[in-house]
């Protein structure tokens, strides 16, 4: 496995957020993306006393983080999960609280450098795109099955496309002849049915179906709104949680979440407001930050990255 291809995002910053909290022996962090575990390497040797509990969808991601992570023994703990059952997987491994949580959300290097898996536009491959592919639909299955309203929605809602019904109208049409199971011909029956104007802006014209295409083979944003949320009830006092998102969608989630939990749920008017309504949280980031310019120009994947982070400051009201 060349390391090289791998360069954890923001690395040293989603560090330096987590610290004050996996300090302490004892400490337990999880990595609800494990990917190819750079970021869980990290974790571990910056860390010696704390242990690492990775999830992962992938199980080829998990096979390859477990030759990565082997020589810290069973300080780490992988398991096939994706990252909404964080609360099953810490309940079966006895762990009623954790010091940190880190999600780094989108596609894995692995999934985009391994052609077969059908997630890059940039080469020809089956459309496949899930990634745990032992369940769910792919998808191919997506396109040549799913109403075009249905389709039209998806490609709005998830990818920001703003020509959804010229796409969707040549997706059926096409799929009648035939059905699609390459990424190839898709992406060249976007680039046919965008304007020219749509095609000078913004990267390869096919980049948006394919994200919305992802989304929804692999149900990202439903898992995700259950996802946040259980892993900020999951901290303990004091826990920090970092997330790095690559759309403004999962950006937006997060954003959500945090504020909810960051603001005093008190009715107006109370002159003291009693400690049941006092926030859980405190933003670590300013807005979302995001990555520098010599990290763009080192990893280009780190390009939409934004960073958020909270800590964890008062116990769940009853």
């Amino acid at each position: 496995m060349s390391q090289t291809r791998h360069v954890p995002v923001m690395l040293q910053r989603c560090l330096d957020l987590l610290a004050p909290a996996l300090a302490q022996p004892g400490a337990v962090v999880v990595d609800c993306t494990l990917g190819l575990g750079g970021h869980s390497e990290a974790l571990l040797s910056t860390f010696p006393a704390a242990r690492l509990i990775g999830l992962d969808r992938d199980k080829e991601a998990l096979r390859l983080s477990g030759e990565r992570l082997a020589p810290f023994g069973d300080r780490a703990e992988l398991v096939h999960a994706v990252y909404d059952e964080l609360p099953e997987v810490l309940d079966r491994l006895g762990i009623a609280k954790v010091q940190g949580v880190l999600f780094d959300l989108g596609v894995s290097s692995m999934q985009l450098d391994e052609a077969d898996r059908g997630f890059a536009y940039a080469q020809d491959a089956p459309l496949d795109m899930r990634m745990d592919q032992t369940t769910g639909v792919s998808a191919a299955e997506v396109l040549n099955t799913y109403a075009p309203g249905e389709l039209v929605r998806i490609l709005r809602q998830y990818g920001e496309e703003k020509q959804a019904k010229r796409i969707v109208s040549a997706v059926v049409r096409e799929r009648e002849k035939e059905p699609f199971s390459n990424s190839a011909r898709l992406v060249e029956l976007i680039r046919d049915s965008l304007p020219q104007a749509a095609k000078r802006t913004g990267g390869n014209p096919a980049k948006r179906t394919f994200q919305a295409l992802r989304i929804e083979v692999n149900g990202e944003l439903s898992v995700l709104e259950a996802a946040i949320p259980a892993a900020v009830k999951a901290l303990a006092v004091d826990g920090r949680i970092a997330v790095l998102s690559y759309h403004s969608l999962e950006d937006r989630l997060v954003k959500q979440v945090f504020a909810a939990g960051a603001a005093t749920t008190a009715p107006p008017g109370l002159p003291v407001v009693p400690e049941r309504y006092q926030p859980r949280l405190k933003l670590l980031t300013r807005g979302a930050e995001l990555p520098t310019e010599e990290e763009i120009a080192e990893n280009r994947r780190a390009a939409p990255a934004r960073l958020r982070g909270a800590q964890r400051i008062r116990e769940e009201s009853p």
